[in-house]
C-alpha cells in the first residue's frame, strides 16, 4: 500500500531527492503543487529546526496525510557560519545564485575556504502531533570557481570531502550519497521503515 506524505517545497531539486529515497519503500511523496495547494510560510525562526516546524505546522493545517519539510544552508567557516540559516536570502538579495557566489569569493580571497551543509527535516504526523527531527551534515570546501550545472543552489561552488567530488558535476547516486539532506533522509528513512 503507497503512504502518502506531503513535502513542503516546490524546489524540484529537493523533491528528486526524497523522491528517489523514499519512493522505494512505497511513499508517495507530493509537492504543495500537487495538491494545489498554495501557501507561502514566512521562516521567522532563528535555528534550522524553528523554521522547519514551521513550515510542517502551516502545512499540517491544511492537508490530510503527514507533513516533511526541512530547512538547510550553507555555513562557511571564514565567514563565521553564514549566509547558514539566510542561504536563500544570501542569494535573493544578492540578485540570484552566480552573484552570491561572486560575494563569497571575494570574501574569502585568501582565506581558510571550509565549510559545511546542513539539513534539518522537521517530520509532522498531524498538526498537533510532536515534531521529529532528523539531521545531517556534510562537510567540504568552497571550490574557486563555480564547477558544473548539476544540483542546485550553492552545488556548483561546493566540494564534498567524504565523496571528494565537486557537487556541481556529482551524478545524483553520488550526491544522494553523501549530501547533508540525504543523511538526514536516511535517518528519517530509519525511523520510518520501523514506524
Amino acid at each position: 500500500m503507497n503512504k502518502q506524505i506531503c513535502l513542503a517545497t516546490n524546489n524540484k531539486g529537493k523533491l528528486e531527492e526524497y523522491r528517489k529515497i523514499l519512493a522505494p519503500m512505497g511513499f508517495v511523496i507530493y509537492s504543495p503543487s500537487d495538491l494545489n495547494v498554495d501557501l507561502d510560510v514566512e521562516e521567522t525562526g532563528t535555528t534550522y529546526r524553528e523554521n522547519s516546524y514551521l513550515k510542517a505546522k502551516a502545512f499540517c493545517e491544511i492537508v490530510p496525510f503527514p507533513v516533511l519539510s526541512d530547512d538547510s544552508g550553507l555555513e562557511i567557516h571564514a565567514m563565521n557560519g553564514a549566509p547558514g540559516l539566510y542561504s536563500a536570502r544570501f542569494a535573493e538579495e544578492r540578485g540570484g545564485y552566480p552573484n552570491a557566489y561572486k560575494d563569497i569569493f571575494t570574501q574569502l580571497d585568501g582565506r581558510d575556504r571550509s565549510a559545511h551543509f546542513h539539513c534539518c527535516i522537521c517530520y509532522l504526523e498531524n498538526a498537533s502531533a510532536k515534531p521529529l527531527y532528523f539531521e545531517g551534515d556534510c562537510p567540504g570546501r568552497i571550490l574557486e570557481s563555480p564547477h558544473g550545472d548539476h544540483g542546485f543552489g550553492y552545488d556548483p561552488i561546493f566540494h564534498c570531502d567524504e565523496a571528494d567530488v565537486d557537487f556541481g558535476v556529482a551524478d545524483p547516486e553520488t550526491k544522494n550519497a553523501y549530501s547533508h539532506r540525504a543523511k538526514a533522509i536516511q535517518k528519517l528513512k530509519i525511523f520510518l521503515a520501523i514506524a
